[in-house]
């Protein structure tokens, strides 16, 4: 018996351990259910109706097909590929207008586009509402669509409405301000980008130049064309260097540094199209950029 009373004797310290010891374990306790039912009373604060829920993920999904479907006006002159694509347009219809437009032709009015692009009577009905052409377009006649002009940079041409168009390749950075949307910036962007690639060989090359909203771009084309064309020294793909393919403002020196690796690997560049398989070549600028290239 003195034995087990043995088992059951503690100092002092030994009994203030014990008592810490429970005193622990206990507020443990507490602080677990307390836990416990803030987080079950917070799940059921956030418990979702199932059908309601259905209903906000089917208004979404309206919302988002709306969105992607609204048309803003546009000028069809400067339609690109993926423009094109979202619009319903084949690969082939893009194309037809990509080729009118390396002509430095422009389509004036909906039966032109379709004439052009060969598009259905019916997305022609779709799209041709959203068509917006600058206003000088309205009154010039379809023949004076396929006459050359030849300028000097100082020549301009006049319209019935003595409507002057200045010479987008020799206009100053001042001449260009006095578009409503061309400032300071943009103006000397404008002409220093046109002088990296030696001049302008398509209008809408306009739409390159960053910060240029398409509205800016339909204004400045009612007021400024190309009317003298420059020459430019074509880069021959199969021969030139990274440095040299680089200069090109469309193709970054990543990109060029690629197209040679792409060369020494297959050979010689058959076909400019070949470029498209690059990775990160800009696809959707191979309209331009074969201007600027050889083979």
């Amino acid at each position: 018996m003195n034995k087990f009373k043995s088992h059951f004797s503690f100092s002092k310290q030994e009994r203030s351990g014990i008592f810490f010891l429970l005193l622990i374990i206990v507020v443990l306790q507490v602080v677990f259910y307390v836990m416990k039912y803030n987080s079950s009373k917070v799940d059921g604060n956030l418990l979702i109706d199932e059908g309601t829920q259905a209903k906000i993920d089917s208004l979404k999904q309206r919302s988002l097909e709306k969105d992607s479907s609204r048309i803003f006006s546009f000028n069809p002159n400067f339609i690109s590929d993926y423009k094109g694509y979202t619009l319903g347009m084949s690969l082939e219809e893009i194309d037809r207008l990509h080729t009118f437009r390396v002509q430095n032709k422009f389509v004036n009015n909906a039966d032109e586009f379709q004439k052009v692009t060969q598009v259905s009577d019916s997305l022609l009905k779709v799209i041709s509402p959203y068509f917006k052409f600058p206003e000088w377009t309205k009154n010039k006649s379809k023949s004076q669509n396929n006459i050359s002009i030849q300028t000097t940079q100082k020549d301009l041409i006049t319209d019935n409405d003595n409507f002057q168009i200045y010479d987008l390749n020799s206009a100053t950075a001042e001449d260009l301000k006095s578009v409503f949307g061309i400032g300071d910036k943009l103006s000397t962007r404008i002409v220093k980008f046109r002088d990296r690639l030696g001049g302008f060989l398509l209008d809408d090359q306009l739409n390159d130049v960053y910060g240029m909203e398409p509205e800016v771009v339909g204004r400045t084309l009612e007021k400024f064309q190309i009317l003298s064309k420059p020459t430019i020294k074509k880069i021959n793909i199969n021969i030139a260097t990274v440095d040299e393919i680089a200069q090109l403002i469309y193709i970054r020196y990543n990109v060029a540094a690629r197209i040679v690796e792409y060369r020494e690997i297959n050979g010689s560049i058959s076909s400019l199209n070949e470029l498209t398989k690059i990775v990160d070549f800009p696809v959707d600028k191979i309209h331009r950029i074969e201007l600027y290239l050889s083979l």
